[in-house]
């Protein structure tokens, strides 16, 4: 059973006044905004001059909510007790939903965010281009439906500049607040070892079925058959367990996993594992899933990955683990298609936190501010990069675009590829990244494995 309830945020229009903001740039320009009341200002939506292509926001204007979803009967794994009887309770998700819409004549895109931060004290103002409650779009037609899945702790704006961006290219873009693993509420980790996968699933589902509804905002929108999930890190964890990658027998019963051995519901050894996965998860773009280091698969676990997956790392990451963590899980994931993004030299941030908020920056501290930096990275040219190949892998995949195989199928490493045009005409030597300025693909691998590979 599931119930849903509308949750009315407080935001507003952000003014776009020449006393408050300079324009907006939409397409590729890289915006310098000022304020004249020194609010903070922390845009998410900044292209640079040197981003990718497929980076820019897309033609729709895009709408945003902010609901409550509620799943009736979920184990409550922080109230139960060790050789006891489950406790059950009904778990509540905050979700924001970014949606093509129609605007009307008085509105512009732009809004705001009220986020808080990696430093529970801070919240943030952040700003998009997002209206707030816009009316949907419905002219084209039921879109795709991508859930965000975020970190431990996290919440669901950290990836907004995502979830904005898709919006604009034709999707209803859903990101999760999961409990006991945002800011502001992380508990015990066993929580979310357990809940990660099923919220998951239970948001596509009840996506789908607010679509389903001619009552709903949000009816006819989406086409919950046809679903990609982005997952950072925890969010990584539970997508690739929703992927077809049971987490291993053995570490079902540790110390560190939820007790009773509850974590045998998502494990290879399960024999109705399988059957609890959701079909319509067509693609899965997975940014530093964690747990390979910690034992939660072994390579048999990973062979019952079938769905096409998209793997997202940075080299030095020593939180998830490269070698033996990331990629170690591409390579093991013999069944699918798969792509690995490294960005070299980063680390477990690489792609999708959005920049530092200025009011971290400028708190005494600063406490909290690594959460969202890369010591070698710029945030926002690892956001680009992120979504302009987010981009590419779902117009793919969830869009039937076999035109985006060209940003994908390129020169594996890009401080290698040649660039070679001649008055503007690439020649047969030019192996450049499609998509990337001469030299802007430095510092990028992209490899490719097939099924059975």
């Amino acid at each position: 059973m599931t119930r849903f309830h509308s949750l009315q945020q407080k935001s507003s229009l952000i003014s776009m006044a020449a006393s408050a903001a300079k324009t907006l740039a939409i397409a590729g320009v890289l915006i310098m905004s000022s304020v004249a009341s020194n609010a903070q200002v922390n845009r998410i939506d900044i292209i640079r001059p040197d981003a990718p292509s497929l980076a820019a926001y897309g033609d729709f204007d895009i709408g945003v909510r902010t609901l409550t979803l509620t799943d009736v009967g979920r184990v409550d794994v922080l109230n139960t007790q060790r050789g006891a009887e489950a406790t059950i309770y009904d778990r509540s998700l905050t979700i924001e939903v970014w949606y093509p819409a129609q605007l009307t004549s008085g509105q512009s895109r732009g809004g705001e965010y009220r986020a808080i931060t990696r430093n529970p004290e801070i919240t943030a103002t952040l700003s998009g281009q997002a209206v707030r409650d816009a009316a949907p779009d419905t002219s084209a037609g039921a879109f795709p439906l991508v859930v965000i899945s975020h970190g431990y702790p996290g919440n669901r704006y950290l990836m907004s500049h995502l979830g904005e961006n898709l919006a604009s290219k034709g999707y209803v873009a859903v990101s999760i607040d999961h409990k006991d693993s945002t800011y502001d509420d992380a508990q015990a980790f066993s929580s979310t070892l357990y809940n990660r996968p099923l919220d998951q699933r239970f948001v596509i589902e009840a996506m789908a079925q607010l679509s389903a509804d001619a009552g709903s905002i949000l009816a006819g929108m989406l086409d919950a058959n046809n679903t990609g999930v982005v997952g950072y890190s925890m969010g990584g964890y539970g997508l690739v367990n929703n992927l077809g990658g049971g987490y291993s027998d053995e570490i079902v019963p540790s110390f560190m996993s939820p007790p009773n051995e509850l974590l045998a519901l998502h494990a290879t050894g399960n024999p109705n594992y399988r059957d609890n996965l959701d079909s319509r998860i067509k693609a899965g773009f997975a940014i530093a899933p964690w747990g390979m280091e910690r034992g939660f698969w072994r390579e048999q676990d990973l062979a019952g990955i079938e769905v096409p997956t998209f793997y997202l790392a940075g080299d030095n990451d020593t939180v998830a683990g490269y070698e033996n963590g990331v990629r170690a899980i591409y390579e093991a994931a013999v069944n699918s298609d798969r792509y690995l993004l490294t960005y070299k030299n980063a680390g477990h941030n690489a792609g999708a936190p959005y920049p530092v908020p200025r009011e971290i920056l400028d708190s005494e501290t600063g406490e909290g501010a690594s959460h969202y930096t890369d010591p070698v990275w710029d945030s926002v040219r690892m956001n680009n990069v992120m979504d302009h190949f987010v981009t590419a892998y779902f117009n793919y995949h969830l869009k039937g675009d076999a035109s985006m195989l060209d940003y994908l199928d390129v020169h594996p490493d890009g401080a290698t590829a040649t660039y070679s045009v001649k008055n503007g005409v690439p020649d047969a030597a030019h192996t450049y990244w499609p998509g990337f300025e001469e030299g802007s693909a430095v510092g990028l691998k992209l490899e490719k494995l097939a099924r059975g590979e």
